[in-house]
C-alpha cells in the first residue's frame, strides 16, 4: 500500500481547524425576533440532530476526496524475473587518443569512442537482468554510474560521455581499481569487469598488474579489450582555415599488460580492430557470462482512488440533497 502523491494528505490536518472555526461562528438563525419573550413558551423544544449529521457527512466527504487526491495504490502482485546473478562494470578509456577515426559505421569513418558507446549500448540492452555500472578513465577515473538494474539511467550517461571531460592520460590501473571498488560489496555470485583501452598506462598511482592482483583476490574476472586498428590510425585535426584534416599516428596498445590482467583474473583478452570485431567480442562475453536465478519483484500497482473518491462524492451529494429536501432549513 502506498500513496503516489502523499503530500496531499497534509490537507487532512486543516479539516479539524476548519470545523472548529465553523463551530465557533455558529449557524445562521432561521428566524429573528424582536424580543425573547415571544418564544418563551417553546424554549423547551429539543434541537434537531439534522445539522450535526449534515456537518459530519460534509467533513467525511472532504476527507475521502483529499485521500483520493493522494492516489492510494496497492501492489497488484509479484512478477517473477529471471536474473543472471552477474554484476558488471565497464571501464572505458576516455583519453584523447580515442578520437582516432579508424572504425567504419555504415561506410562512414567514426572515432573509437563513438563505436565503443554504440556497441556498449547494445550489450546493456541485452543484459536486462544484470546490474551494470560504468567507470570512465583518462588521467583519473570517475564513476559514471554504479552497478544498477536501472539500465535507462546507465544508457543516458553512456550517451553523455565525451573526450576531454577528464584530464588527458591513460590510467589503466586506476580505472580498474575504481571498477573493483564498485563491485567489492555487491551481492552477485559472479562479478566481472570489461576494460576497454586504446593505449598504455601512463598515469595514475596504481600499476595495472597491481590492480589485477586485487581483482584476483576479490574473485572479479576481467575481460580486457584493446581498441584500435593495427599499424597507424588517422587522427583528425583542423587546419588554419577550419577544415578537417587527418594525420597518421602509430597505434600503441599495451597488449602484453592487457593479456596478463585477463589471464591473472580468469578472463580473456580481445583485440578490436574493427566495428564488427568489437561487436563479436561483446557477443562472446555475453555468451560466457550466464548464470540464471529467479527473483521476485513488485512491479504493478492497482489504483485505489476510485474506491475512495466515489464514496466521498456520494456523501457530498447526499449532504447537499438532504440539506435541500427533508432537512431543509427555513431562510
Amino acid at each position: 500500500m502506498r500513496f503516489a502523491h502523499p503530500w496531499f494528505l497534509l490537507l487532512l490536518l486543516a479539516l479539524p481547524l476548519l470545523a472548529w472555526l465553523r463551530g465557533r461562528r455558529g449557524g445562521q438563525p432561521a428566524f429573528l425576533y424582536s424580543s425573547v419573550g415571544l418564544v418563551k413558551g417553546i424554549s423547551g423544544v429539543t434541537r434537531s440532530p439534522a445539522r450535526a449529521i449534515l456537518a459530519r457527512l460534509r467533513w467525511v466527504a472532504l476527507a475521502l476526496l483529499i485521500v483520493g487526491l493522494a492516489r492510494p495504490q496497492q501492489g497488484a502482485g509479484e512478477s517473477p524475473v529471471r536474473a543472471s546473478g552477474v554484476d558488471i562494470v565497464v571501464a572505458l578509456d576516455l583519453s584523447g587518443s580515442m578520437i582516432s577515426e579508424d572504425f567504419l559505421v555504415g561506410g562512414n569513418r567514426v572515432n573509437r569512442l563513438v563505436v565503443a558507446k554504440d556497441v556498449l549500448r547494445e550489450f546493456i540492452r541485452k543484459r536486462s537482468n544484470d546490474r551494470i555500472g560504468l567507470v570512465a578513465f583518462a588521467r583519473h577515473p570517475y564513476v559514471v554510474a554504479p552497478p544498477t538494474l536501472d539500465h535507462d539511467f546507465v544508457l543516458e550517461h553512456v550517451q553523455h560521455l565525451k573526450i576531454g571531460t577528464i584530464e588527458d592520460g591513460t590510467a589503466i590501473g586506476a580505472g580498474l581499481m575504481a571498477a573493483l571498488n564498485r563491485l567489492r560489496d555487491g551481492p552477485a555470485r559472479s562479478k566481472i569487469v570489461i576494460l576497454m583501452t586504446d593505449g598504455q598506462n601512463n598515469a595514475g598511482k596504481v600499476p595495472p598488474l597491481t590492480a589485477a592482483e586485487a581483482a584476483e583476490a576479490l574473485g572479479v574476472k576481467t575481460y580486457t579489450i584493446g581498441v584500435g586498428t593495427r599499424g597507424k590510425a588517422p587522427v583528425p585535426y583542423q587546419d588554419a582555415f577550419g577544415n578537417k584534416r587527418y594525420r597518421e599516428v602509430d597505434v600503441d596498445i599495451d597488449e602484453d599488460t592487457l593479456q596478463q590482467i585477463a589471464r591473472r583474473t580468469g578472463g580473456e583478452y580481445f583485440r578490436a580492430d574493427s566495428t564488427d570485431t568489437l561487436r563479436q567480442i561483446y557477443a562472446r562475453i555475453d555468451q560466457l557470462e550466464r548464470t540464471e536465478a529467479t527473483l521476485k519483484k513488485y512491479r504493478y500497482y492497482a489504483e485505489l482512488f476510485p474506491w475512495v473518491v466515489l464514496p466521498g462524492w456520494v456523501l457530498l451529494m447526499l449532504e447537499i440533497i438532504l440539506s435541500n429536501t427533508v432537512w431543509r432549513r427555513l431562510p
